[in-house]
């Protein structure tokens, strides 16, 4: 400190003015004279079932699309007939809906028909073709193309003649206003005659009638088998008038 400091007095009220700026610690007497503990209550804790209760989480049977459907009056039968063809012989076990039906079910199956058909026609020839002698990767080899070869040609010829044949069978059914086995007849004539009209008018008219006795089995099939014979009501509503009449 120079003299000039102790005559003015200017550093005596700097280092007064620094020591209150400095916090005062509490003694550790007086600290723990004021501390009160308090009993905890693990009732009042909070956890998860505080926030994730009945309350604050929605109905997960309202979340379904179809929450709010009464399912006492769905009739998914009615939906599915009201769809059905109308046309006389269009309703039996095996009912359509339309010609997209006929057209889709119907080609399906002839294709994997046939298919399944050359399949195995050309696995009895691949395993007739080699001899019994031969090696078993000979053999095998001889089988699988017998079998692609076959299969194949089979069943892409006959899913052609299906689906000309469903085309041309609903067409004529559309203007007739009915399905019966002379509209399978007809059909199957005309796709036989335009799936072979490239290789001359023999082949045509052979193909023709292959197609046309097929359709004509398959109609005659159907009318016996799958379509359900005529109810008891109606026959008695039939005979009813007749006796009377006499």
């Amino acid at each position: 400190m120079s003299v000039w400091d102790a005559f003015t007095g200017r550093k005596s009220s700097r280092q007064q003015s620094e020591a209150s700026g400095q916090p005062q610690s509490p003694s550790p007497s007086s600290a723990s004279s004021s501390f009160t503990p308090t009993h905890f209550d693990p009732t009042t804790a909070t956890d998860v079932s505080s926030f994730l209760g009945s309350a604050s989480l929605p109905d997960a049977s309202k979340l379904h699309p179809l929450a709010g459907l009464n399912q006492q009056t769905l009739d998914y039968l009615t939906l599915d007939e009201s769809q059905l063809s109308d046309l006389p012989g269009s309703r039996s076990i095996l009912p359509s809906r339309g010609w997209s039906d006929d057209l889709c079910y119907g080609t399906g199956v002839v294709y994997l028909t046939a298919l399944t058909t050359g399949g195995a026609w050309g696995l009895i020839e691949g395993l007739n073709r080699t001899p019994a002698s031969a090696p078993p990767k000979l053999r095998l080899n001889s089988v699988l193309n017998s079998i692609t070869r076959r299969g194949p040609f089979l069943g892409n010829s006959a899913g052609v003649v299906a689906m000309v044949y469903n085309g041309v069978n609903s067409t004529i059914g559309y203007y007739r206003g009915k399905h019966d086995a002379t509209n399978s007849i007809v059909a199957g004539a005309l796709s036989g005659a335009i799936f072979k009209s490239t290789r001359g008018l023999k082949p045509m008219l052979i193909s023709s009638g292959i197609v046309g006795t097929v359709a004509g089995a398959w109609a005659l099939t159907r009318k016996v088998v799958f379509e359900p014979g005529e109810p008891a009501e109606a026959k008695e509503h039939i005979i009813a008038p007749t006796h009377a009449s006499i």
